[in-house]
C-alpha cells in the first residue's frame, strides 16, 4: 500500500501546521486559535505549495464540529445562567439584535438579499468562547462579578446560535420553496413548522430516554474499571447521538452533540468524562479550525479593505459599543461594562459555522464567509491589546473628600489570612480525602484547585479554596506561601506537580512538601525540583494490604477492647453490611478513593436488601471503621473494609 494517502497527509499537514503556528503565536501573546487558521490558510488553495484534500478537511471538520458543540453541552451551566439572567438574557439577546442589525445593513450596501444579510449579522454577532474565556481566566476574572456576567452572556449567545443552526436549513428550503410557490406562506410555514416538530420530537426523547440512559450507561461502564472502555463510551454518546438525531430527526449534527454534552453534564461523571475526552476533541477541534482557514482567500484583505474594514467596525466598536450601553442601562459601574463589552469584541467558532453553513445552503456568498473570516482573524489578534486596555489598572488617585462606593477587586484572588497553615494542591480523589483528614485533625490549610467546578464543590464542603493554578505566582501568594509551613501536592500528575514544587520552593525555602507520584521517574522528577518527600499512591496501597491495622502484629484486639494472639483481623459483618463490601469490591473500589453513596445502595436495593437496612449497614461499617463518610453523599473504603471485603462469608 502507498506510504501515504489524501487523508494521513491532510491530518499530518494539518496537525504539524497548527502546532508550528500555534505555538508562534502563543510565544507572540496571541490565541492559539490565529495559528491554527494561518495554518488553514497555509495549506489552504489560496496560497503556494503543499495543498491539503478540501473535501476530507470538511469531513475531519464535521467530527471536530460535533466535538466541539459536544464539549459546549458539557459545560453548559444553568446555575451560571440564572446567577445573571436579568443582565445577560436581554443583554445578550439586545447586543445580537445590534450586531445583526448592523450585519444586514452592511449586506443590504453590498447588494446582498436579506437572508444572506441575516446569516452574514448573526455571524458577526457572537463571540469565541475559547478566546472570551481565555483573556477572563488570564486576568483571574472568571468569579468575578464582571466575570460571571461576560460568562453568562457568552452561555445566551450560544444557545441562540444553536438555535440558529437548527433553523437555518429549515429557513433555505422554506426560501427556495417559497420563491416559485403560489402560496407563499403554506411554503414558509410547512417547512418551518415541520423542523420545529423534529426538534421538539428529539428534545422530548432526550428529555424522556436520554437523561435515564445516558447516565445508566456511563455508570455501568465505570463500573467496569476500564479507563479505555470509558473514554470510548463517552465519545460514542458524543458521536451516536449526534449521528442518531440526523438520521431519525433530521436534526443538525450540532444539535444532537449539544444535547448529548448538556444530559452527560447532569451526571456525577460529567468531571471525568470531559477530562478523558479533552485531548481527541482538542485535536479535531484544531483540524476544526484548519479547515475554516483553508477556505479563507487572503487577498480579500487587499481586494476589499474598506469591507473588511467596516466588518471590523461591527466586531469591534458596534458589538461593544451596544454592550456597553446596555450594561450601564442596568446600572452596572463602568468596570463592568467595559470588561464585559471588551471580552465580546471577537467572533469565533460559532461564526464559522455559521459561515460554512451559510454558504453549503447557498444562501450567503462566498465573500461573505471571507470577510467573516478576515474579521475573525483580525479580531482574535487584537482582542488581548483590547481586553489588556479595558481592564489595566488605573493610576493612584488622591483620595477624595467624599466618602466613594468601594471599588471592584483587581480580581478573583481572595488571600488568606491564615499563618503557619498547610497549603493543599489538588482536590481530586486523593486531595478529597487529604483535605477531609486535615478538617478532622483541626489544622488551619488552604486549598488550591485548578478546575472551577471542583473548586467550587470544595467551597460548599466549607474548605477556603483559591481557584488557580498552583504554578501561578499570584496564586501562591494568595494562598500565603511565605506564611505557610506544609505543602501537599495532591494533583495526579508528578510533572505538573513538579512545577508546583519548583514555584512553591523559590517562594518559601524552608517550606515542607509532600508530593504524590505514580512512578519513580515522576518521584525523581519531584525531588529533583525540591519536594521533601514523594508518596507513591500505588505502592502504599500495597504496603498498607499487607501490614495489619490497629494493634502491634501478632495480636488482634476484641469488640471488648481485650488484646488476644492473631493473625489478620476478622469482623463479624451482617448479611447487608457484607453486600455494601462486596458492591465496592465489584465496582473496583480501592482505598481512598472517594465513591457516591447512591449507586452501592441500588446495588444493594437490587440484591434484595430494604433501603432502611442499607443505610444502617453504611452506619454500622462507618463505626467499625470499614467506611468513611466525607459528607455529599460520598464515601471511601479503608484498608480495614477493603480486606474485610476479601473474607470468607
Amino acid at each position: 500500500m502507498p506510504h501515504h494517502t489524501p487523508l494521513i497527509a491532510t491530518i499530518v499537514a494539518g496537525l504539524v501546521a497548527a502546532f508550528a503556528l500555534g505555538a508562534l503565536a502563543q510565544r507572540l501573546r496571541l490565541s492559539p486559535l490565529v495559528g491554527y487558521l494561518l495554518a488553514g490558510v497555509l495549506v489552504g488553495p489560496f496560497t503556494p505549495g503543499y495543498v491539503a484534500d478540501q473535501k476530507i478537511a470538511n469531513e475531519l471538520a464535521e467530527i471536530g464540529v460535533i466535538l466541539l458543540m459536544f464539549g459546549v453541552g458539557l459545560h453548559f451551566s444553568l446555575k451560571d445562567l440564572l446567577a445573571v439572567r436579568k443582565i445577560a438574557v436581554p443583554g445578550a439577546l439586545g447586543q445580537m439584535a445590534v450586531a445583526t442589525l448592523l450585519g444586514i445593513g452592511l449586506a443590504t450596501l453590498l447588494g446582498w438579499p436579506l437572508i444572506s444579510g441575516l446569516v452574514f449579522g448573526l455571524a458577526l454577532s457572537v463571540a469565541s468562547t475559547v478566546v472570551l474565556l481565555r483573556a477572563l481566566q488570564e486576568r483571574r476574572l472568571i468569579q468575578t462579578d464582571r466575570g460571571k456576567i461576560a460568562v453568562g452572556w457568552l452561555i445566551v449567545e450560544d444557545l441562540a446560535m444553536v438555535l440558529a443552526l437548527v433553523l437555518l436549513p429549515a429557513l433555505a428550503g422554506a426560501m427556495k420553496a417559497g420563491d416559485g410557490a403560489a402560496d407563499p406562506l403554506t411554503a414558509w410555514v410547512m417547512p418551518l413548522g415541520i423542523t420545529l416538530l423534529k426538534v421538539g420530537g428529539f428534545v422530548a426523547f432526550m428529555l424522556i430516554v436520554g437523561r435515564r440512559v445516558v447516565p445508566w450507561l456511563l455508570h455501568y461502564v465505570a463500573h467496569t474499571g476500564s479507563r479505555e472502555l470509558f473514554r470510548l463510551a463517552v465519545l460514542a454518546i458524543a458521536l451516536g447521538v449526534a449521528f442518531g438525531a440526523a438520521m431519525l430527526f433530521g436534526v443538525s449534527f450540532a444539535l444532537g452533540a449539544f444535547f448529548a454534552g448538556m444530559i452527560l453534564a447532569e451526571s456525577e461523571l460529567s468531571q471525568r468524562a470531559a477530562e478523558e475526552t479533552l485531548p481527541l476533541r482538542d485535536a479535531f477541534a484544531v483540524l476544526f479550525f484548519v479547515s475554516v482557514g483553508m477556505l479563507f482567500n487572503p487577498f480579500v484583505v487587499l481586494a476589499h479593505p474598506w469591507t473588511v474594514l467596516a466588518v471590523l467596525g461591527i466586531i469591534i466598536i458596534g458589538k461593544s459599543l451596544a454592550a456597553l450601553a446596555i450594561i450601564k442601562a442596568f446600572g452596572r459601574s463602568n468596570t463592568t461594562a467595559v470588561t464585559v463589552a471588551a471580552s465580546l469584541a471577537q467572533i469565533g467558532e460559532f461564526s464559522f459555522i455559521l459561515a460554512t453553513m451559510g454558504v453549503d445552503l447557498e444562501i450567503l456568498p462566498k465573500d461573505g464567509r471571507d470577510l467573516i473570516l478576515a474579521g475573525a482573524i483580525i479580531s482574535i489578534m487584537l482582542n488581548p491589546f483590547i481586553f489588556g486596555l479595558a481592564t489595566r489598572t488605573p493610576r493612584a488617585q488622591p483620595a477624595p473628600a467624599v466618602p466613594t462606593p468601594d471599588p471592584e477587586p483587581a480580581n478573583d484572588l481572595s488571600p488568606t489570612h491564615l499563618g503557619g497553615h498547610t497549603i493543599l494542591v489538588g482536590y481530586g480523589r486523593v486531595g478529597e480525602v487529604v483535605a477531609a483528614g486535615l478538617r478532622a485533625e483541626a489544622y488551619p490549610f488552604v486549598l488550591v484547585e485548578t478546575e472551577t467546578e471542583m473548586g467550587l464543590r470544595a467551597r460548599n464542603h466549607g474548605y477556603e479554596t483559591i481557584i488557580g493554578t498552583a504554578t501561578d505566582p499570584r496564586v501562591l501568594e494568595a494562598a500565603g506561601v511565605e506564611r505557610a509551613v506544609r505543602m501537599f501536592v495532591a494533583v495526579a500528575d508528578g510533572f505538573e506537580g513538579g512545577g508546583v514544587v519548583d514555584k512553591a520552593r523559590k517562594a518559601n525555602p524552608g517550606l515542607e512538601i509532600v508530593a504524590r507520584a505514580h512512578s519513580d521517574t515522576e518521584a525523581a522528577h519531584l525531588i529533583a525540583h525540591g519536594a521533601d518527600r514523594v508518596v507513591m499512591g500505588e505502592e502504599q496501597i500495597a504496603r498498607g494490604m499487607l501490614e495489619p491495622e490497629g494493634p502491634p502484629a501478632g495480636v488482634d484486639q476484641t469488640a471488648t477492647g481485650e488484646l488476644t494472639p492473631a493473625g489478620p483481623r476478622l469482623l463479624i459483618l451482617d448479611d447487608a453490611e457484607r453486600a455494601v463490601l462486596a458492591t465496592l469490591r465489584e465496582m473496583d473500589i480501592w482505598p481512598g478513593e472517594a465513591m457516591s453513596r447512591a449507586p452501592v445502595r441500588d446495588a444493594g436495593i437490587a440484591r434484595g436488601f430494604e433501603p432502611a437496612r442499607l443505610d444502617a449497614a453504611f452506619a454500622t461499617l462507618s463505626e467499625k471503621d470499614c467506611l468513611r463518610d466525607l459528607g455529599d453523599e460520598r464515601i471511601t473504603i479503608t484498608k480495614q473494609g477493603f480486606l474485610a471485603g476479601l473474607q470468607p462469608a
